[in-house]
């Protein structure tokens, strides 16, 4: 349910010989997914300065939380994302790594333009549109926060049904760009052009959205859903009573949550979560190790380790002594396994996977039961689910629908699409390195599944 991200920097370094200042450009690849990012680094008296953009995620200017330069050895961290990248400074440029939640990839960076190869993404609509496109903000939080978005409207004078989209995990812009698809702009397309209104909006703190995301918990992405609720509400184009939630991956924890206090017309859930989040990584430990070839002795031991770091945050997670001893833990695993990714030692390792549960996104998430929501949940709901989805397992179907109808609600469709993965694309094995390599970015059956069941809801 996650995906890669940022980074930026501001922080007093030592005095350099080489000139480190300028503009760097690389191109990350990791699980099939290529993604540039360009740092900015300027240097005032002893202090550097540096900025990253990400235009594949049109994010540009992010801050990091630190930076140093030292012995010809670049070090960017951004302390919020659990990331960091290191690079050996050289006269062919820098050469080095991006680590992110214990993994490590390859990121050389060069002074040169780094062109993207052009994708063929069929699917994606080009303007103009045959309806009505409008760039939006809305304040959240009271005011606190500016979401920037995009609301579609199909051509026509009447009051049309409307659909929030929720992106999942991550910062995500109102595309849901992820693995080089756009997600939420072929949806977007999709159901406008079938007679529904569509907003879909940046999360908070990336792209054009103010705020913190860093900071921000799945609690804090539903006040963000109900302010999108509550501006549609404002629209003269909008049927009020005909105002529902589509939510992806963590999009479809989130959406549960709004609707136990907040009236919805329908929900959709694509690939959500029906158990704890502790549960969920855990599966997807053993779905991703598998895809990777591991043989089963590697697979289970992958799986006792991260057990043991569930059941240690589940005992001690609110205590002083949760971090120490974690880090006991993770110290007896490392000396007795060779776990840790190429170019990071020890120290490094345990510190990058300590930090992760600093994250207020992360304690959340571990904790949540989902079932509590869903249980009170009384307007129609419809839940898909891919049956190759290696990061949501489609057997939380089964658990979503229980737990919907134990709270008297009967009004609930779900269904598994067996050869689909978590985008919702046709696909072979469901690892995510396959995901950039398939062209379509939603099957035209889920569209439908999707489009035919909302407007039958809606009539």
């Amino acid at each position: 349910m996650k995906k890669l991200i940022l980074l930026m920097v501001l922080i007093p370094c030592l005095s350099q010989a080489q000139d480190i200042t300028g503009k760097w450009n690389g191109m990350l690849n990791a699980q099939g997914m290529e993604l540039r990012l360009v740092f900015h680094i300027s240097r005032e008296d002893s202090t550097y300065e540096a900025k990253m953009d990400s235009p594949d995620q049109k994010a540009f200017g992010i801050q990091a939380s630190a930076i140093n330069f030292e012995n010809s050895t670049l070090t960017i961290e951004i302390a919020k994302l659990g990331v960091r990248y290191q690079g050996q400074y050289g006269s062919d440029g820098i050469e080095g790594f991006f680590y992110q939640s214990g993994q490590s990839f390859p990121l050389n960076l060069t002074r040169n333009l780094i062109e993207k190869k052009a994708l063929f993404r069929p699917q994606e609509p080009k303007k103009p549109y045959p309806y009505f496109s409008e760039e939006v903000k809305f304040p959240s939080e009271g005011g606190k926060i500016e979401l920037a978005g995009t609301l579609t409207l199909p051509d026509g004078k009447k009051k049309f049904p409307a659909s929030i989209l929720i992106t999942g995990s991550g910062p995500q812009n109102r595309d849901e760009e992820f693995m080089t698809h756009k997600p939420f702009l072929v949806l977007a397309d999709h159901l406008t052009k079938n007679g529904i209104a569509v907003l879909r909006y940046d999360d908070r703190g990336f792209a054009q959205s103010t705020g913190n995301h860093g900071s921000a918990t799945s609690a804090d992405f539903a006040n963000d859903v109900r302010a999108a609720i509550a501006y549609l509400k404002t629209r003269k184009e909008i049927d009020k009573r005909r105002i529902g939630l589509v939510g992806h991956s963590e999009g479809g924890l989130i959406a549960p949550i709004v609707a136990t206090d907040t009236e919805v017309a329908f929900i959709v859930l694509l690939a959500a979560p029906g158990v704890s989040g502790s549960q969920i990584l855990l599966k997807q430990v053993e779905s991703v190790t598998r895809s990777q070839g591991l043989d089963e002795e590697s697979v289970q031991r992958e799986l006792r380790t991260s057990r043991g770091i569930f059941e240690l945050f589940s005992q001690y997670g609110e205590d002083e002594s949760f971090e120490t001893r974690l880090k006991e833990y993770l110290n007896d695993v490392i000396s007795n396994n060779n776990m840790i990714p190429e170019g990071m030692d020890e120290e490094e390792f345990i510190k990058m996977q300590v930090s992760q549960f600093r994250r207020p996104w992360m304690r959340y998430f571990l904790k949540y039961d989902p079932v509590n929501s869903l249980k009170s949940i009384k307007c129609p709901v419809l839940a898909l689910n891919g049956g190759k989805d290696a990061q949501v397992a489609p057997e939380n179907l089964a658990v979503i629908e229980k737990a919907i109808r134990l709270g008297g609600n009967d009004n609930v469709t779900v269904k598994e699409f067996p050869d689909m993965n978590h985008l919702f694309q046709t696909c072979k094995t469901g690892a995510m390195d396959e995901y950039a390599t398939i062209e379509q970015t939603i099957d035209p059956l889920v569209l439908e599944e999707i489009s035919g069941w909302v407007l039958k809801q809606t009539k």
